[in-house]
């Protein structure tokens, strides 16, 4: 029988955690931690994932510093708000919720950010720690999915992990990760050739392209890890929607050992961490 990695539970686990530490610390620091997050125009899946930070963050005791601009909102604007909160001492963490509109440079905005509040662990001088293999900030989904293996005890040492998708996002600081805890890592896109001999060698096997149910049961060995980073919704004939992955749950869930289901596996742990992020970047204050 399958087991599903239930990155829900896990995540509910990590945020009392989180709320207990803010108790603890927060008359010695003498405020609670905050988090910005930005959000312009009115995509539907950002609104849903902008709410639920909101509300992760009140049930640790984050303080909330989230900003919703019009989708004309110019970069300077945003440079200028990015700027503020950059100097604002009760903001811990700044996060730009993307997509952005096609006007704005998100490249541009990231940069804008003072690395050190950069709780997305994107900023160029996070991926360096990371690629230097020193501490810093790391990006949430990948960490989240580290987190997650180990929750379960999925041995990663020696082990062959492929990555489809070379994101800057998930990809990319996913296979320094794997890389960091001695895996041997390939990372597969859609340029790739033979790409079911490649998936079929993974006792990892890690998918985020965004393609729904692009991952079949014959493109995983039996026995492997799958963890499925995408969530594509998809519309049948009736003209009902639901949320799927980048893996074919059913029949891939015949041949793995391990899964994580979606919704409930990866997505939760993503604001997970950005929680930890924020909380861990606040505690340091005391340090």
């Amino acid at each position: 029988m399958v087991k599903k990695l239930d990155g829900k539970a896990l995540a509910k686990k990590i945020k009392a955690e989180l709320q207990q530490k803010v108790q603890t610390l927060q008359s010695k620091i003498g405020r609670p931690p905050g988090l910005a997050v930005l959000m312009v125009g009115d995509n539907p899946a950002s609104a849903v994932y902008v709410r639920n930070k909101e509300k992760a963050c009140s049930q640790v005791g984050i303080s909330s510093f989230g900003k919703h601009f019009p989708a004309q909102t110019s970069q300077a604007e945003l440079t200028q708000v990015i700027q503020q909160l950059n100097q604002n001492p009760e903001v811990d963490g700044i996060l730009v919720q993307l997509p952005l509109p096609e006007h704005l440079d998100s490249t541009s905005l990231l940069y804008q950010t003072d690395p050190s509040k950069d709780v997305d662990g994107l900023h160029p001088m996070n991926l360096g720690q990371l690629l230097r293999g020193e501490k810093g900030l790391r990006s949430c989904t990948p960490a989240g999915v580290m987190r997650l293996l180990q929750e379960y005890k999925i041995e990663l040492q020696g082990k062959q992990a492929v990555i489809l998708g070379r994101s800057i996002l998930v990809g990319k600081p996913m296979a320094l990760m794997l890389l960091e805890a001695n895996s041997t890592v390939t990372i597969a896109h859609s340029r790739s050739q033979n790409l079911e001999a490649i998936t079929r060698n993974a006792d990892i096997l890690i998918a985020a392209v965004g393609r729904p149910e692009m991952i079949t049961a014959e493109m995983v060995k039996p026995g492997a890890t799958v963890i499925d980073v995408g969530i594509n919704r998809v519309t049948d004939e009736a003209g009902n929607s639901r949320l799927v992955g980048d893996v074919q749950f059913d029949s891939v869930a015949e041949v793995a050992e391990f899964i994580t289901p979606v919704p409930g596996g990866v997505g939760p742990m993503t604001v997970a961490i950005l929680l930890q992020n924020t909380v861990e970047r606040w505690s340091s204050l005391l340090e």
